[in-house]
């Protein structure tokens, strides 16, 4: 590889934007690819502009197709929510070459073990990196522009199988700079997202606003309120990590390291964060990915791993049910993911070994 890597981006929203604007700046050469082509309409006639915590405005390079995003680059980057994971998963597969590195940005699920075991049924051995959360966060806005809310400074991470694990670190250095921090497999990285469990009790305390399409402060409105239903869902977290042996960190660090405020309470980190103009803007709709895709995607997997280590995590099995409850449809059944793993054969045992391997010991059939 040159110095600057080719790697394709798999979304184009505020993620995708402010991800490929972060590797621009590094000197790289980004390609996004939008499922739908809407993502990237806007780009046939204007560069892409980023904002923020990231200045910068140039053209990438677009793909047409899945095959054509995995063929002109040296590494894929999947920048998209959960629930668009598996169709674009099973669209890449087909075409990732043997070694080409993947990296899921962020990684829900055990969408690694998924798309692992897609691969082996072809006989293809890739590195997949599974990162805790995106490195950047930000709101795509009208046209080609995204503001660019913050590029974090710590990122977890791990990789699949476990053997490519120095060498995958590398590659996210040189690609996003000195930011990683290593974690022990997919358990303690599906443990590492905060997401889910910060934006149930966000949307939860202002779903009324989000209904009325109101314009409002994230970071102002986590009230003590809200601050203390947060502190409570992530010791839940760590209660589960803790029965698995696992580190993991702690909803200060991640508030800390993520978007630069002293360590306080919750509710004061982030008006502190408000004050300083990085406490974003919440959702303008009730369909949000902060219900849509955190409930089934995140919160799920949390309660499914509390019941497999036998530490219950009943407030994120409570948003769950009150969430299914307030928009009339059941998000435990709503992931694509768990439900093509088939997680209810396998033990606890069998889940640890294929944090660290990436297969489950079946492969899934590869799509057409």
């Amino acid at each position: 590889m040159s110095d600057a890597v080719r790697i394709g981006i798999a979304g184009a929203g505020s993620v995708a934007f402010g991800t490929a604007a972060l590797l621009h700046q590094q000197g790289h050469d980004p390609m996004l690819w939008s499922p739908s082509g809407a993502g990237t309409e806007a780009l046939k006639s204007a560069p892409l502009r980023a904002s923020g915590a990231i200045e910068a405005t140039f053209e990438p390079r677009i793909a047409g197709s899945a095959a054509e995003l995995a063929r002109d680059n040296d590494i894929l980057l999947l920048a998209l929510p959960a629930y668009g994971h598996k169709a674009v998963m099973d669209a890449l597969v087909p075409h990732i070459r043997d070694g080409q590195h993947v990296i899921i940005s962020s990684h829900a699920s055990l969408g690694a073990v998924y798309l692992m075991q897609l691969l082996a049924a072809r006989g293809i051995k890739a590195p997949i990196t599974a990162w805790g959360t995106t490195v950047v966060t930000g709101r795509r806005q009208t046209g080609s522009a995204v503001q660019v809310n913050t590029v974090r400074k710590r990122v977890d991470l791990c990789t699949v199988p476990d053997t490519q694990s120095d060498r995958a670190l590398d590659a996210c250095k040189r690609l996003f700079g000195d930011r990683f921090q290593p974690r022990d497999g997919l358990l303690a990285i599906s443990l590492s997202n905060l997401n889910p469990q910060n934006h149930m009790g966000i949307a939860l305390g202002n779903i009324t606003r989000m209904e009325r399409g109101e314009t409002w402060s994230q970071g102002q409105n986590v009230t003590p309120t809200i601050g203390r239903l947060l502190e409570q869902l992530d010791l839940e977290r760590l209660a589960i990590a803790e029965a698995l042996g696992l580190q993991v960190k702690t909803i200060f660090e991640h508030f800390h390291l993520s978007f630069h405020v002293p360590v306080a309470s919750i509710s004061e980190m982030n008006q502190q964060m408000h004050a300083q103009g990085n406490g974003g803007t919440g959702p303008a709709t009730a369909d949000s990915r902060y219900v849509t895709e955190d409930v089934p995607y995140g919160l799920q997997l949390t309660a499914v791993l509390g019941q497999l280590a036998g530490t219950p995590a009943p407030l994120h099995e409570a948003g769950i049910a009150i969430f299914s409850a307030m928009y009339g449809r059941d998000f435990s059944k709503e992931n694509a993911l768990l439900a093509a793993l088939e997680l209810e054969n396998f033990t606890l045992d069998d889940l640890t070994q294929a944090a660290r391997t990436g297969l489950l010991g079946t492969a899934p059939s590869v799509p057409q």
